[in-house]
């Protein structure tokens, strides 16, 4: 197994098992729910934003170890972020795991390139990205969002 993979493996269970930034924040300014029909993953996002930043942020739900993993590694980058690099980060998963963006090139994506390999795998790339679509459509104040 290569070493990528294997970080990748590690990384899901890791995340999955023990996963950051877990339960809806009660004083959330922003908030959506996501949902991948094809897999069964529901996810709940909810984050509070001072200004611009993003000053809190959880999730919960029931989804696969893919999704659950996605969300934990994405609350955890974007805590501290402001709304523009948070988007800016939706738009490069979203391009990682799709194959538009290549993970060897400039990026502000840190650790979460260990997804890049799940474009090789594309009954699961919906997986990962579900909880960066939710990400976007709670900063668009939209309710929902699908993988659909």
């Amino acid at each position: 197994m290569t070493d990528s993979r294997q970080l990748y493996q590690e990384m899901i269970l890791e995340h999955n098992k023990k996963p950051r930034n877990w339960g809806l924040l009660a004083d959330a300014t922003h908030k959506a729910e996501g949902v991948n029909p094809l897999c069964g993953d529901h996810i709940h996002l909810s984050l509070r934003l001072a200004g611009d930043t993003v000053e809190a942020v959880g999730f919960e739900g029931e989804a696969c170890a893919i999704c659950k993993a996605s969300a934990s590694m994405m609350t955890a980058i974007v805590k501290g972020k402001t709304r523009a690099d948070a988007e800016q980060m939706v738009q490069e998963f979203r391009d990682m795991t799709t194959g538009k963006l290549d993970p060897a090139g400039p990026h502000h994506l840190g650790r979460l390139t260990v997804f890049a390999g799940v474009r090789d795998l594309p009954t699961r790339v919906k997986c990962a990205i579900l909880p960066w679509h939710t990400l976007h459509a709670a900063f668009a104040g939209t309710d929902t969002a699908s993988t659909e």
